[in-house]
């Protein structure tokens, strides 16, 4: 994988401690929104968790979402197929209401009211999450898949990428998913299929590393190495690439 010029850090507690300083830097009128992206089973739900406390400490209320909040009726998921790569990338998530309801009121001149959610994905029908208005000073955290494409790179203040080998990802999301009905052989067939896939386009098309503002390599997760680019990503006018294959 592409691997800017960098510093490196280690060792998990001084990672997150670095990270929060890192978006404690991040100061703006309006609430610092911090996307956590990487590839399924990646582990970025734990690292934003992970960065909760430690923000607070340096007096930053703190907004948890999450993307998988925003999901698409099952019928519009799968209408290129269930185990559609281009399906996975390109019908998951319903951005628009990303933006609408969670990334433009927090950004500036927003209003600070928003909703952290819009589907049930497992129930597969829509929810009425209550209005909620940030306090001053408040930092999102936002983790999930396909969060640096065009359509939303421009409403982040900060990007960090949580980067693990396909093979773990794999592996790791075998091991999860096999706890649920089915066969471990069926989640493999699933992850390889639709989900690494679907990765793949992303990486492809978007060049997520490239728009990060951090990197957080994370195979041994009590022993990430954090990658701190020497020069800020620039996302203006950012498109994503032209894809003809999935």
């Amino acid at each position: 994988m592409h691997c800017p010029e960098e510093s490196v850090i280690s060792t998990r507690d001084r990672v997150i401690q670095q990270i929060a300083e890192r978006i404690q830097a991040t100061a703006g009128p309006h609430t610092v929104r911090v996307a956590v992206d990487g590839v399924d089973a990646a582990g970025k739900t734990t690292l934003a968790n992970e960065l909760v406390g430690p923000l607070e400490e340096r007096g930053r209320p703190v907004i948890r979402a999450s993307i998988d909040s925003f999901h698409r009726p099952r019928v519009e998921r799968y209408r290129q197929g269930d185990m559609s790569p281009r399906g996975y990338y390109e019908d998951t998530f319903d951005y628009d209401r990303v933006c609408s309801d969670l990334l433009r009121p927090l950004g500036p001149g927003g209003s600070g009211l928003f909703r952290a959610a819009a589907f049930d994905y497992a129930a597969d029908r829509p929810v009425e999450a209550p209005v909620q208005e940030a306090e001053p000073r408040s930092v999102l955290l936002c983790d999930g898949v396909f969060l640096l494409r065009s359509d939303l790179v421009e409403c982040w203040d900060f990007r960090i990428v949580v980067h693990v080998s396909f093979e773990e990802a794999l592996r790791r999301g075998v091991e999860r998913d096999a706890k649920l009905p089915g066969s471990a052989d069926a989640a493999r067939d699933r992850y390889e299929r639709r989900y690494l896939a679907g990765q793949r386009i992303y990486m492809d098309v978007v060049k997520p590393m490239d728009r990060a503002d951090l990197i957080v390599y994370n195979e041994d997760p009590a022993a990430p190495r954090l990658v701190i680019p020497s020069r800020p990503p620039s996302v203006r006018r950012l498109r994503d690439a032209r894809y003809t294959d999935a």
